[in-house]
């Protein structure tokens, strides 16, 4: 018997909270054997991201090419990336797998920190995008991606969003809207040519740190199991819900803590 196995490919969050160590947590958690491969170390902690360093491309290259080299993988999960040279080294060598690929498109911290050279922009949108099943912006990163000024504020400008990024080479979108007012948290898939939104009441907790890490590897980890692209989603959504609402619980540090990746075991 085989592990089904999902690679993540991200910086390093000391903390535990976000990056490649949420991303471990949940696809272990989801069943899945996780490999890794370090893009980027921060200093972070639950307040925010205090300094960065982005490995050279070089490192990046080779730490992927000796898993792939080895290792099955059955789906991909790529976070942080840091530069344009990093994005094209991961291009190139993922280019030659069947494996669907998951573009979490980190561009900044939420504290505001660019996690992105400026640069690096359109090589992601000419390079990954093409090569990936799903990207999965939040709305601020959609609107940053599409060259938009201002962020989508209403469902419609979501979906406008969407159909950019469409355009702009990207197979199938999910925007994330986790930062729209309101007490509801509604994600809009479009896949296939149709919108699906996917709609639940927001959690009132200050441990959300590493949401989108977290959604993008389950994500990946449901695709690895073997599920279609709407139903990893909606797996995905609900595991995320879950961790968000059992993490209220519990507190860690002075700022935003994380998840409850495995509140499926204690």
């Amino acid at each position: 018997m085989r592990y089904r196995t999902v690679l993540t490919i991200a910086g390093s969050d000391g903390s535990g909270g976000a990056g490649i160590q949420a991303d471990l947590k949940t696809i272990s958690a989801l069943a899945c054997y996780g490999a890794s491969v370090i893009t980027s170390v921060t200093a972070q902690n639950t307040v925010g991201v205090v300094d960065s360093y982005s490995l050279p491309a070089s490192s990046i290259r080779e730490q992927l090419k000796s898993i792939l080299d080895d290792i099955t993988v059955d789906a991909v999960k790529i976070g942080m990336l840091g530069s344009a040279g990093a994005i094209r080294e991961v291009a190139g060598l993922l280019q030659k797998i069947e494996a669907p690929v998951i573009l979490d498109t980190v561009l900044c911290s939420s504290s505001g920190k660019d996690l992105l050279e400026p640069k690096a922009l359109p090589v992601m949108i000419g390079e990954l995008f093409p090569i990936a099943a799903l990207i999965t912006p939040n709305i601020m990163e959609s609107a940053m991606l599409a060259g938009e000024r201002n962020c989508p504020g209403t469902r419609e400008e979501i979906e406008s969003s969407a159909l950019m990024l469409r355009r702009l080479g990207a197979r199938s979108v999910l925007v994330k809207g986790g930062h729209m007012e309101g007490k509801e948290c509604s994600d809009c898939l479009l896949h296939l040519e149709r919108f699906r939104w996917f709609s639940r009441e927001k959690i009132c907790s200050v441990n959300t740190h590493g949401t989108g890490c977290t959604l993008s590897s389950a994500i990946a980890a449901f695709l690895a199991l073997g599920m279609n692209l709407e139903s990893a989603v909606e797996n995905a959504k609900n595991y995320t819900f879950e961790a968000i609402k059992a993490g209220a619980a519990y507190r860690l540090g002075t700022g935003h803590g994380p998840l409850h990746h495995f509140y499926r075991f204690w």
